[in-house]
């Protein structure tokens, strides 16, 4: 059990049937009146964002998440195949469950895939990939301005903005979190 006073960021709790993570929580002691505790939730099945005020004696039963390290094999359909690193067992998982940070993972590499209670409900990829670029206009001889980009698009299909001097062929390292262009790999 958890209790809304130990509330902490990434802390994940059961409440009304929902499995919720704290992705902020601020613990308020006014002048007048009873503490209580400001936080804003996500719901880690359906990932809806809501902010809710509990009273710091409040108690919900923890939930425990697995995050399980998974090799991304192949996709057919609308089904994305995982293989368990440690029993080699495969797993289809639905599109739906995949965030939309996916489209920077490509075969072979490893994701982590979450689930409560044996139910997957989403697939964590790794925070910096690197990949090729397969499509972008050259870059001019000159062309230094600063802080300007151009889009480009990926081996997996996913499209970027990158700077100036990126050229096609080249590999690059990006953050899947914010889909950014980090630097040349």
């Amino acid at each position: 059990m958890v209790t809304a006073g130990d509330f902490r960021n990434g802390v994940t709790f059961e409440m009304d049937g929902g499995v919720y993570s704290i992705i902020e929580f601020q613990h308020v002691k006014p002048g007048k009146g009873a503490a209580f505790v400001r936080t804003k939730i996500r719901n880690v099945i359906t990932g809806a964002v809501t902010e809710k005020t509990f009273n710091p004696n409040d108690k919900y039963p923890t939930a425990y998440i697995e995050r399980k390290d998974m090799q991304y094999l192949y996709s057919d359909g609308d089904l994305y195949y995982f293989m368990d690193n440690e029993t080699y067992e495969q797993i289809p998982i639905n599109k739906s469950v995949l965030s939309d940070n996916f489209k920077f993972v490509k075969e072979n590499m490893d994701c982590k895939v979450l689930s409560y209670k044996d139910n997957v409900f989403g697939v964590e990829p790794p925070n910096f990939v690197e990949l090729e670029v397969t499509k972008t206009e050259p870059g001019v001889r000159g062309d230094t301005a600063t802080n300007t980009l151009k889009p480009a698009t990926l081996e997996t299909g996913a499209e970027i903005r990158v700077p100036l001097f990126i050229n096609e062929g080249e590999m690059i390292r990006i953050d899947t979190r914010t889909g950014e262009y980090m630097e040349r790999a």
